[in-house]
């Protein structure tokens, strides 16, 4: 092999792996930080620390998660219009081999973090072992696997209070639940109206219309209770209200007339009206509380 072709080979692999380890799904990790921010936490050097050290725990143990995922549905990935050449391994970009190193470095980085934020190791311990349920057994449980998930989130959150050593709201554990429950709702409703139950077998216990009642229940209990949280506990924030009703409104018109949906993160960045939503949700949420307490 020619030394151009080896280098094309090795930023082959190298590509592989980034691709692997699903850089671009470790925007879910941002709901580390939803304690430093409501929490006021976020003008103090070393809170932002701890949170964005908590954070990139959890994008490391997110990426493990999707390896360990990926080595375990392989065989069905390759059979998937969609996953055969978007996962590395069910493309063969990536080999077997070189994805489990890939994880043993992963989970050395974990424990070494793991020993600085102990509290926080722990919460991500259970983020490990929830989703290796999720791989073995949990993903084919109708109604399970939606909350399974879901309880991905509210772990996310927990961690990155535990971080900064503040108590979690139950207001906010409430509305991110019914956030995660609505989003992963969707997500299955996607999946079964794009593939039928072809890509996944716990599909075949789901219809459009009962997913359809999930994600507005779902919905609807994530401005009740962000509501409630914010009436009750930081009336400063009541200003952005409408932008939640409003992301809500934009990622449901999104699913249904665009398509969109199966993959939240996706969906999130295809869509600038979403991002800008976001983005202003933050910066408004963070000055109000800013300003309120100086």
């Amino acid at each position: 092999m020619s030394d151009k072709a080896h280098v094309h080979s090795s930023l082959r692999h190298l590509r592989g792996i980034l691709a692997l380890l699903r850089p671009k799904q470790w925007i879910k990790n941002g709901f580390v930080l939803a304690p430093l921010i409501f929490s006021g936490e976020f003008t103090h050097g070393q809170a932002v620390g701890y949170a964005a050290m908590a954070m990139l725990l959890f994008c490391v143990a997110s990426s493990a998660t999707y390896i360990v995922n990926d080595l375990h549905d392989v065989e069905t990935d390759r059979r998937h219009p969609i996953k055969s050449k978007g996962r590395p391994l069910a493309a063969g970009t990536v080999t077997t081999k070189s994805a489990y190193a890939t994880l043993i470095v992963l989970y050395a980085f974990l424990f070494v973090g793991s020993l600085a934020m102990l509290g926080v190791g722990a919460v991500i311990l259970a983020y490990i072992v929830l989703n290796l349920l999720y791989t073995f057994a949990l993903k084919h449980q109708p109604v399970i696997d939606i909350f399974t998930v879901a309880t991905g989130f509210v772990l996310r959150v927990y961690a990155g209070a535990i971080a900064i050593s503040v108590p979690l709201s139950h207001w906010m554990f409430v509305t991110t639940l019914c956030l995660a429950l609505y989003l992963a709702a969707v997500k299955r409703r996607q999946e079964l109206a794009r593939n039928s139950s072809r890509s996944r077998r716990t599909l075949e216990h789901y219809s459009l219309s009962l997913l359809d009642r999930y994600a507005e229940m779902s919905a609807t209990g994530v401005l009740v209770f962000f509501s409630i949280f914010v009436i009750s506990q930081r009336p400063e924030l009541v200003i952005t209200i409408p932008l939640v009703l409003f992301g809500l409104f934009r990622y449901w018109h999104v699913v249904e007339v665009l398509g969109s949906g199966e993959s939240p993160t996706d969906t999130l960045l295809a869509d600038w009206q979403l991002l800008l939503t976001v983005v202003l949700w933050v910066a408004i949420c963070a000055w109000a509380i800013f300003t309120n307490s100086t």
